[in-house]
């Protein structure tokens, strides 16, 4: 796993960046991203967010599982194999705000 953060509602709100303030966001090394996961909110799809590998698109993710609940085997986005050059930030802006509880996402 690259990383996992947790982000209270009052804290996601639109275009805040979901991974702004972890230390694994950038590297000093290549990186490959190959999953992610999304928990969180009040009802399943309710939440998104836009993720960047550095200025580059990836997709908008939502939420697959409501609640305070760690990722699962089956909220897992399998996204191949994504190259992550030295110094590009991983990035994950919110685009539908979390309605009530944490979203919790992990970048595998």
């Amino acid at each position: 796993m690259i990383g996992q953060v947790s982000v209270a509602a009052a804290t996601a709100a639109l275009d805040y960046d979901l991974f702004q303030n972890t230390n694994w966001n950038t590297a000093s090394k290549p990186r490959v991203v190959r999953a992610l996961a999304v928990t969180g909110s009040a009802a399943i799809n309710d939440a998104a967010f836009d993720f960047f590998i550095g200025q580059h698109l990836v997709g908008r993710f939502f939420n697959t599982r409501a609640g305070v609940i760690a990722p699962l085997q089956e909220d897992v986005v399998a996204l191949g194999a994504l190259a992550v050059p030295v110094g590009a930030k991983l990035a994950a802006i919110v685009a539908d705000a979390p309605a009530t509880n944490p979203l919790i996402v992990r970048v595998y």
